[in-house]
């Protein structure tokens, strides 16, 4: 079956810096585009980043553009946010999506993100 699995989430300070992974298993990575959400306490689950199959482009949410970077391993069907100047409201469960054209979509656990001095 479809697994998404993240990692890399925990406790990071102010201006601090993470790397997400999200590494699927079950589906031919290759033929989805990935994005990343993430869902703070009481709050809905937005975009944060997204890219398409073959990683040619990338999209981000304002609030993030410039700081995070999304890109994609195809060869190690593992997609990576690269979040960089933490804020406290960067704070929030971080979710990978999977999407192709057929509209298969999968979702991982998520991770824990928490930026907090």
């Amino acid at each position: 079956q479809v697994q998404l699995v993240e990692s890399g989430g925990g406790l990071v300070q102010p201006g601090g810096s993470l790397r997400l992974s999200c590494a699927a298993s079950g589906l031919t990575f290759s033929s989805y585009s990935m994005s990343w959400y993430r869902q703070a306490p009481g709050k809905e689950r937005d975009l944060v980043a997204a890219i398409t199959s073959d990683g040619s482009n990338t999209n981000y949410a304002d609030s993030v553009k410039g700081r995070f970077t999304i890109s994609r391993d195809n060869a190690k069907n593992t997609v990576y946010l690269q979040m960089n100047s933490l804020k406290p409201e960067d704070t929030a469960v971080y979710y990978c999506k999977a999407a192709n054209i057929y509209r298969s979509i999968y979702w991982g656990q998520g991770t824990q993100v928490l930026v907090s001095s």
